[in-house]
């Protein structure tokens, strides 16, 4: 299995209206009346969303605040990637025990979406099968199956013929030959995602068991068909969706909706694609500077804790801006605390100084990576260093015009570990793929725009475009 040319392989893919489709998919979800909660395994899940609160914590008052919103969907931000397995488990279950006890008080059904990586990392199958049984356990009702859809357009991920493709530059690069694969926590090697699904839970759910619904299925607008193949998924056995765009999607939730109406219970793992059609998110225009920076002349302030290689492309980029500050965050001293703590105490001075100047200022972790050995003693040393880097947006005390954290881990420390947030308004997107808090009234930095750019999304030139269109000095 090679990478392939884009233009190639989508060249013969049949063009569909999708007027006609909006239409249909805007009839379907008005009878949908189940609330949407979606588990977010870092803070990225938001990129394709806005208008809709994120909070940070999944507390009982927490959920019930979500059921009782107008809104038909709500996100929680478990960061769940930065957990051990175990505490994964321990949180899914919390979460579902109280999803289902505030259904029941409310007398409101509801559909659980676990958003997680584009490309293919996370607990998996861990969060979904808790969840399931969590739920099963407390309503005896059962889920049918579970449906997988890590489509993502805005990051450049494509699911055809089965197989999860990642887009670098013209070229579709099939996921498990990529870089993510490899992750030393969350490593796979199937790009098919029938053999993902066989792969990650250890053969239990085979391969050829997987319902897949393909692309001529969608482009064709075959809902009954589509419908008929969710009707008779039973045994919580899989459902992978193909998706080349937007609209692949939305012909998917019509049918999906048919199948919930007619009483299926699915479980989902998705990207964000999903979660802005099913809950009904209108298309909106990327900010403009305008709309986030107001009256504050201080400078921003950019903390880089991801170390995958379009992060280090985007950074070096980033490097070719002369008027910022650069400070670099040795790393390698959190195993030593003393030591840490000097070189902690060095930065909050410097950054204090330079952002209350009007510079923009950058804090990056070292390119040098930790050799620790095991999966989980990796996963462990990389929140040492996103809780010491988030523990500077925590100390300091001069408020920037606005954050940037690049990185999955380091932002969501850097959301509810720095700045405190416990709920905040998703904006929109400042740039495909790439969401913008804005920060509650409880933060420690109010009504701040807080950009969450994920490590792997965006070109070589999007972070640097990004901060100059915001930087005081660049105006």
């Amino acid at each position: 299995m090679n990478k392939v040319l884009k233009s190639e392989l989508l060249k013969n893919i049949k063009q569909i209206d999708e007027s006609i489709v909006n239409k249909t998919l805007a009839r379907e979800l008005t009878t949908l009346n189940k609330k949407i909660i979606v588990l977010d395994d870092d803070p990225t899940g938001v990129q394709t969303i806005h208008d809709i609160s994120v909070y940070t914590d999944w507390s009982a008052q927490t959920i019930a605040d979500g059921f009782a919103e107008k809104n038909p969907m709500f996100f929680i931000l478990t960061n769940s990637r930065a957990f051990t397995a175990e505490y994964t488990k321990k949180v899914h279950q919390d979460i579902a025990e109280r999803i289902v006890k505030e259904s029941q008080k409310t007398n409101k059904d509801f559909i659980i979406i676990s958003r997680s990586d584009s490309t293919l990392r996370g607990h998996y199958p861990l969060e979904t099968a808790t969840l399931k049984e969590t739920v099963e356990k407390l309503t005896h009702e059962k889920f049918d199956g579970e449906v997988l859809m890590p489509f993502f357009k805005e990051g450049g991920r494509f699911t055809i013929n089965n197989i999860h493709y990642v887009q670098e530059e013209d070229y579709l690069v099939p996921a498990g030959m990529t870089e993510f694969a490899k992750d030393k926590t969350f490593y796979y090697t199937s790009s098919a995602l029938p053999e993902y699904i066989e792969e990650k839970t250890n053969g239990k759910y085979k391969a050829n068991d997987t319902t897949c619904v393909s692309l001529d299925s969608l482009r064709n607008m075959d809902i009954d068909k589509i419908t008929e193949q969710l009707l008779s998924v039973s045994n919580f056995n899989k459902v992978v969706v193909n998706a080349i765009d937007y609209v692949d999607v939305k012909v998917f939730v019509i049918a999906l909706i048919k199948a919930i109406n007619a009483g299926k219970k699915f479980i989902f793992r998705s990207a964000a694609a999903l979660t802005k059609v099913i809950g009904g998110v209108s298309d909106k225009s990327l900010l403009s500077r305008e709309e986030l920076i107001n009256n504050n002349h201080h400078g921003g302030l950019i903390i880089i804790g991801s170390h995958v290689k379009k992060t280090t492309a985007q950074f070096n980029e980033l490097k070719k801006c002369s008027w910022i500050k650069f400070i670099e965050f040795n790393h390698l001293l959190v195993l030593e605390p003393e030591k840490l703590n000097i070189e902690l105490q060095r930065i909050i001075s410097e950054v204090e100084q330079t952002i209350s100047k009007g510079q923009t200022t950058v804090v990056y972790t070292g390119r040098k990576r930790f050799d620790v050995g095991s999966e989980e003693e990796s996963l462990k040393v990389s929140v040492k260093i996103s809780e010491a880097i988030t523990s500077i947006v925590d100390k300091i005390t001069v408020q920037p015009s606005f954050i940037i954290a690049k990185g999955g881990i380091t932002s969501s420390d850097v959301g509810t570990k720095g700045l405190h947030v416990k709920k905040a308004n998703v904006l929109g997107q400042i740039k495909p793929g790439i969401p913008v808090w804005q920060t509650g009234a409880e933060s420690k930095f109010p009504y701040m725009p807080y950009i969450i750019f994920p490590g792997n999304v965006g070109t070589e030139t999007t972070l640097r475009e990004i901060v100059e269109d915001l930087d005081n000095q660049k105006i």
